[in-house]
């Protein structure tokens, strides 16, 4: 492929507009959500265009462009399930509907707010565990970022490289699970209009497909990501989990809350990359198979990862005197909350990998 600019005018020699180029607007796309959005056909009949960079080398210029896209849409994720949230939290505590099963807490008014109910809390819990997590996810992808352009941080260009299908397919996938968790908050009134959270849930869902569907960038990060440089940026991420872990083994309070789970969890990802290794050469769907599920698995990692190292921080800000302790305590509590109920689930995913390819691809095209 190559890249080509295809302007509106044709430009005189002078600088100045000239004829209009035969580049236009067919149709604008009825979208499911993004309104503010036009998203349009174009037509290019017999419209001139220059070729930009090197012939054949179009793709590869695209991806300068992409790959930057890819963090922001991760970054949108995030954006939606967190104003999706604020907004069922405000809810949950006016709303009011039944009373706690331990007791009326709200022994004045017709009800209780809706807060105080474990499943309601349980799905506040979801969202605000992944949203705080996810931020500092965010937050370190960006500082690498800064390391490799301000600094020539060849390390830190390889470890960002190897989480943007990561940023971009878990942030996504499980943002618009959260969204709709917030949504669910609503009861009926998430289903209608005049309270927005339907909106919400349309403009989370093309996060999940474009700049790449999430499909693609599973297979983006077992196909090429892996093994890119030779596996050194998968193993320097190995590494950085390993020293994190060391350096804070002697620690009490982060042990069994923190540390463990996230040891875990990384013994998980090793797991199934090994498994990539051992297979993958002589049964590609076998690793192809499992893509998906190691994205997630990988994302729920580096999410434990965000989280013991907020646990860390918000250990020293209490024990150093601070102004805010409320702040720092509520922390512990939303990382504890993370490492207990979501990271868990790596060894669903590595399980699923290690099923193989076979329970995947065995039904014959025909009978499905």
């Amino acid at each position: 492929m190559s890249l080509f600019i295809v302007p509106k005018f044709l430009v005189k020699a002078d600088g100045t507009p000239g004829e209009r180029n035969p580049a236009t607007c067919g149709k604008i796309e009825e979208k499911m959500g993004i309104h503010g959005n036009s998203t349009c056909v174009m037509n290019y009949d017999g419209a001139k265009g220059w070729l930009l960079g090197e012939e054949h080398k179009g793709m590869r210029a695209m991806f300068t462009m992409m790959n930057e896209a890819r963090l922001g849409v991760g970054m949108q994720g995030l954006a939606q399930a967190e104003v999706a949230y604020q907004n069922a939290l405000i809810y949950a505590k006016d709303r009011l509907q039944g009373r706690a099963v331990t007791g009326a807490e709200n022994p004045s008014g017709p009800a209780d707010p809706l807060i105080v109910h474990p499943d309601i809390r349980r799905s506040l819990m979801d969202q605000k565990s992944f949203v705080e997590g996810a931020r500092a996810f965010i937050l370190w992808g960006a500082t690498l970022i800064d390391r490799a352009h301000r600094s020539g941080d060849a390390a830190a260009d390889g470890i960002v490289s190897l989480l943007t299908p990561v940023i971009k397919g878990f942030l996504t996938d499980r943002g618009f699970d959260m969204t709709i968790q917030a949504q669910q908050i609503y009861g009926g009134h998430g289903y209608i209009e005049e309270w927005g959270m339907s909106q919400f849930a349309r403009d989370a869902r093309i996060a999940m497909i474009y700049e790449g569907a999430n499909g693609v960038q599973a297979l983006d990060l077992v196909g090429r990501k892996l093994a890119q440089d030779g596996g050194k940026h998968v193993m320097a991420f190995f590494e950085m989990v390993r020293s994190f872990l060391k350096e804070n083994e002697g620690d009490e309070a982060l042990k069994a809350d923190f540390l463990d789970p996230l040891k875990a969890a990384s013994k998980d990802l090793q797991a199934a990359g090994m498994f990539f290794m051992q297979n993958g050469m002589k049964n590609p769907n076998a690793a192809l198979a499992g893509s998906y599920d190691f994205m997630h698995l990988f994302g729920h990692v580096c999410l434990g990862l965000m989280w013991a190292r907020s646990a860390k921080a918000a250990q020293a800000a209490l024990a150093a005197g601070t102004a805010d302790p409320g702040f720092y305590k509520a922390k512990l509590v939303t990382g504890r909350y993370y490492m207990a109920r979501h990271l868990p689930m790596t060894a669903t995913h590595l399980a699923r990998i290690q099923s193989g390819s076979d329970v995947v691809m065995s039904l014959p095209a025909e009978a499905f």
